[in-house]
């Protein structure tokens, strides 16, 4: 008679060690998360004549705008370097933290997907 519950050939342990390696990729995770959330990203546009700097939460904590970029017949140029300048940032912090989390998840499609960063 077939013994109820449990797993033939060994499965708890093997799951033992499935749950011991996601707890360490979870750990691992948040550390990353952390470190992220406290780096900041610059972007620029128009040579550099407007930088938008970027905190790991993706918020803007810094916005730089040289002189020569500010013209007020031309206010529309502006807008475009800030969004441009501000969407280089997101691009750049978006591609560090696929770098981070595709190092922890081995690249395994659909881990990592949903924090705020």
């Amino acid at each position: 008679m077939a013994k109820r519950g449990g797993f033939p050939g060994g499965m708890p342990g093997n799951m033992n060690n499935l749950m011991k390696q996601a707890q360490k990729m979870q750990k691992q995770m948040e550390e990353t998360t952390k470190q992220l959330e406290e780096m900041e990203v610059t972007g620029s546009a128009g040579g550099g004549v407007v930088e938008v700097t970027l905190s790991g939460k993706k918020e803007v904590t810094k916005v730089s705008i040289k002189e020569e970029a500010v013209d007020p017949d031309d206010v529309e140029m502006l807008e475009d370097l800030v969004m441009a300048a501000t969407n280089e940032a997101l691009r750049k912090m978006e591609e560090i933290s696929s770098e981070s989390m595709s190092r922890i998840t081995g690249g395994l499609g659909g881990l990592g997907g949903g924090f705020p960063f």
